[in-house]
Order: C-alpha cells, then structure tokens, then sequence
C-alpha cells in the first residue's frame, strides 16, 4: 500500500477548484480516459497583465491525479503565464509533500495540463502528436522527448523509475530496450553509466517481496472495499455495482443518482483510488458500458 502524505488526502477528499471555470479563456486538455487519466485544466487570464485570475479543473484519474491536479490551481492562481510556466512536476509534488514514485506522473500531467493551457491562450499548438521524437510507449503514447525531458529533470536511473513518473513501459514491456537506450544516452551525457540492476527511486522492499492476489482474491477483495464504500454513495442516492474484473481493469455500474451524475468520473476516480490503496496494485475502473463485447456477452 503506497504511503501519502496529508497533504495528498487533504486535496484528494476536498479538491480545490474541482469543476471547470466560467467565462475560462484558456483551455488545456491532456491525457486520455482510455489510458486511465485524463486531466482538463480551464483559466481565466486577465488579458492586460496576462496574470491567472482563476483556475479550475476536471480529472479522470486517481487520488493522486486529483490531487496533483487541485494543488496545480492552488499554486498558480494570481501568477503571470510566465511565472507559472516556470511550475514544475517537482514542485507539484513538493506542494503535496511528495507523492509515491509510482504516482509521480500525475505530478507530470498537470504540468502538461499548464503548458497546453497556455499555447491556448496565446493561440500556439501544443504539441504533443510525438513529432519532435520517436513514439516509444504505443500502449500509453509516450516519446523520446518525454522521456529524456523527465529523465533529466527528475535524475532518474532506472526503467521502473521512467514508468513512474510517465507510465511509459507499464503496458506491454514491449519499449523497456528503448527506454534503457535513452537512460544509456543520457546518464553518459553527464558522465554516469547505465546500471540495469540499480534500485528505483524510493521502492521498499516490501513492494518487492509481496506476492501477486490471484483473480479470485482480487475480485473478493474489491467486493469488500465496495461494500465499504456503498453507504455514502447510498446516502446520496446511489450505489455501484461490480460487473466484471478482467486482468487489472474493473467493470462496474453506477446505479441510482449515481447513473448519469456529472460527477460519475470523479466517484469512479475515487473508487479507483481506494481500490489501489486497499489492494496495493494498480486497478483501472472503468464503466461496464466500455467492457469488451466477448467478455460483456460472458458476463
């Protein structure tokens, strides 16, 4: 079970400016829902200083995107666009008091959330269609530059530290190669070698050392923590239902008020979130209307 601060839990259970901003005049939308977050960042930009008078956002990811992404309006509303261009990931996670290695992406996807908000407002083309460097994660559509740029800015050494701070190698493992040819690049660069076998950023060993749940236990599990959480969602009305759970990926139903809420994503978000901390793996929950036809016809 990963660790968070305070500080992650005060913004992931009462986000700051959760929702989109009236009469936003930048806008900067990044990630996708099939990858399992998604973040739309909305500004308004007082035009004759070019100063963020407000900041909104909306999120489809876990605890710790939420809350990456709440702190993110926190520390750049009354900045110049200038000023909270310079806002790193590094400094997102600072604000929250760190966030686990494996969270740091959310960190990473709000900052892109700022830059593509900006090139926006100023009427630029963020790019982010892979043309300046080679596509090297197909699962998750994360490239060369991408990867270099975190690397560098972040002193990463391993595989498993690119894929933790930009989810890159975390689907097939098919790219891992690629990504040691970058960390070989780079580390050079400043006069290090590549170690294959060198530990990760801050992993435990526990993390290490715990055996994997089978299918069975990981459906028994989930149905607990649902169980857990349905009397709040039952307090206002709604309910979810688990439908199926095929490899790392969740299906389920919200029913009741829950069923077409504008606020579905977030609680599926939330479930998601402490489905991970229960669990202590990664869980993608996703709506059973998005399960694979072979698999819904089965179920």
């Amino acid at each position: 079970m990963w660790d968070y601060s305070e500080k992650v839990q005060e913004h992931f259970f009462n986000p700051k400016n959760a929702g989109a901003v009236a009469d936003a005049n930048a806008i900067g939308e990044v990630g996708s829902i099939s990858c399992g977050d998604a973040l739309r960042l909305t500004l308004r930009v007082n035009e004759e200083t070019e100063t963020i008078e407000d900041a909104g956002f909306q999120t489809f990811g876990c605890g710790s995107a939420i809350a990456s992404s709440s702190v993110l309006t926190e520390i750049i509303k009354g900045l110049t666009l200038d000023e909270a261009l310079k806002v790193t990931n590094q400094d997102i996670a600072n604000e929250l008091d760190g966030l686990p290695p494996e969270k740091m992406h959310c960190s990473v996807m709000g900052r892109e959330a700022l830059q593509a908000a900006v090139a926006n407002y100023r009427g630029e083309e963020w790019k982010d269609d892979h043309e300046e460097g080679a596509l090297i994660c197909k699962c998750f559509a994360i490239d060369a530059v991408m990867i270099e740029e975190m690397v560098v800015a972040n002193n990463l050494r391993t595989v498993e530290d690119v894929t933790n701070f930009t989810k890159a190698g975390g689907g097939c493992a098919a790219c891992h190669e690629d990504i040691e040819g970058i960390l070989t690049k780079v580390l050079a660069e400043r006069g290090e070698k590549f170690d294959p076998n060198a530990a990760p950023i801050e992993v435990a060993a526990s993390a290490k050392e715990k055996m994997p749940m089978t299918n069975l236990q990981r459906i028994k599990k989930i149905e607990e923590v649902l169980d857990k959480l349905r009397p709040q969602l039952m307090a206002d009305g709604g309910n979810v239902e688990l439908v199926e759970v095929i490899g790392n990926t969740a299906y389920v139903n919200m029913t009741g008020a829950c069923s077409g809420c504008q606020m579905a994503a977030m609680t599926i978000g939330g479930i998601q979130q402490r489905l991970m901390e229960e669990l202590g793996e990664f869980i993608k929950v996703v709506p059973a209307s998005q399960m694979p036809k072979a698999a819904a016809a089965g179920a």
